[in-house]
């Protein structure tokens, strides 16, 4: 391991931006799954790039995701 020095003040801005980009990455991450489950795999679909296997198994790992089952609008949650 490679020890560097910097002075504090140095330090305090880089780990303020650190957690801006952090908090930043969570809302990103956040706002991309509130999309409806349907829209998003119709979204792969039209690319033609995956198979329909593919689709199906990403359309169900998402409605059982921890996150959607969540944070989902219940008309996109799974009917089980």
């Amino acid at each position: 391991m490679v020890n560097i020095t910097l002075p504090k003040t140095e330090y305090q801005q880089l780990k303020r931006q650190a957690d801006a980009y952090r908090r930043f990455v969570a809302k990103f991450f956040e706002m991309a799954i509130k999309d409806p489950i349907k829209e998003v795999t119709e979204d792969f679909r039209k690319t033609n790039l995956y198979t329909k296997e593919f689709l199906m198994d990403l359309e169900s790992g998402l409605r059982k995701s921890s996150y959607a089952k969540k944070h989902a609008n219940p008309t996109t949650k799974s009917r089980s």
